[in-house]
């Protein structure tokens, strides 16, 4: 029996909401661990028909495993890292809302580096919220995780990456300014990110090209010339399987007809753009080279619906059947 800790995100989004809904209809071969503010599930439980007779066992400390697997059926384990009565606003992410969202984050942490979840599973927050109310400079999920395990930086140690079902995306940079991403790109970052990807995932590797056309051979940018050809030869010298830099206006769709595995993306909007368009809703975020496993929804907090009963509790389902993929070892690779 595998065990998935699923984050709360934000309490004013729809993450209180997915966690219940999904919390109703476990699989058989998983249990959910919730870790989330009782506070916040209750004030939207009323909305979820099929919740109301949930029984939730709370924790107010860090569980072991075998306290979660050996729960009576129909019961939820649920870790509340607030423990806290409180109103919740939703649609308006306050200060209480990213504190509670990162107090579940770092639960969630523990959670699964403790051995007591198989893998984290992350519900969406707000960027916005965490660094005006908590945490100034935060830029999301997978940077913040990959300084608490230990990782110095972005491209050497881990990636951002989506799995959809017919195509693969992973990142260079994650959650910068495009002027920003753009500065990043050089021969060892993208070296470096190469390695990383061929490491923990594999296959066929396609890079995309900084420019219209891949640069068009130096008519439209130096850059693919100049940084990104010499990494991918760089890599192909390491026995890395990679191509590129590959025009990016039909790398994607070459991935997708089966030319390649994957696609390393430049720089975010190249590789997300592609993905979105490709599988909205059917993508699973997957932070590669983490020490454990940890995947998301490929959407944000939909401040626009929470608190109404209505989001689709699909996409997370479909990242909870990728994720138990990844916890067998299934890597994602179609070569």
């Amino acid at each position: 029996m595998k065990v998935l800790a699923l984050t709360q995100g934000d309490p004013a989004g729809i993450g209180p909401e997915l966690a219940l809904k999904l919390a109703t209809a476990p699989g058989d071969d998983w249990r959910p661990l919730l870790v989330a503010e009782t506070a916040a599930l209750e004030c939207v439980r009323g909305r979820v028909p099929a919740a109301a007779d949930l029984v939730f066992e709370r924790f107010d400390r860090l569980p072991a495993r075998g306290e979660v697997e050996d729960l009576a059926a129909g019961a939820v384990a649920l870790v509340d890292p607030v423990g806290e009565p409180r109103a919740v606003t939703h649609g308006e992410s306050g200060a209480a809302d990213a504190a509670g969202a990162m107090a579940a984050l770092d639960a969630g942490i523990e959670l699964v580096r403790g051995g007591v979840a198989d893998a984290l599973v992350t519900g969406p927050i707000s960027k916005a919220s965490v660094a005006r109310h908590h945490l100034r400079g935060f830029r999301g999920h997978t940077d913040y995780i990959a300084a608490a395990c230990g990782l110095e930086r972005y491209g050497r140690d881990y990636l951002m990456a989506f799995l959809a079902p017919d195509l693969q995306v992973a990142l260079l940079t994650t959650h910068l300014p495009l002027v920003d991403a753009i500065e990043r790109i050089d021969r060892g970052a993208v070296v470096e990110a190469l390695e990383c990807l061929d490491r923990h995932a594999g296959g066929r590797i396609a890079v995309a090209g900084v420019n219209p056309h891949a640069g068009e051979g130096g008519l439209l940018g130096a850059e693919d010339r100049a940084l990104v050809a010499p990494a991918v030869r760089t890599a192909r010298e390491r026995g890395i399987d990679v191509r590129g830099p590959e025009s990016p206006d039909s790398v994607f769709a070459r991935a997708r007809r089966g030319d390649f595995d994957w696609v390393l993306a430049l720089y975010h909007d190249q590789g997300l753009i592609a993905i979105k368009t490709a599988a909205f809703g059917r993508a699973t975020n997957w932070t590669i080279g983490l020490p454990f496993l940890r995947t998301s929804v490929d959407h944000g907090t939909a401040f626009g619906i929470a608190g109404r009963g209505v989001a689709d509790v699909a996409p997370l389902q479909r990242v909870v059947e990728t994720t138990l993929a990844l916890v067998a070892g299934d890597l994602p690779r179609r070569s």
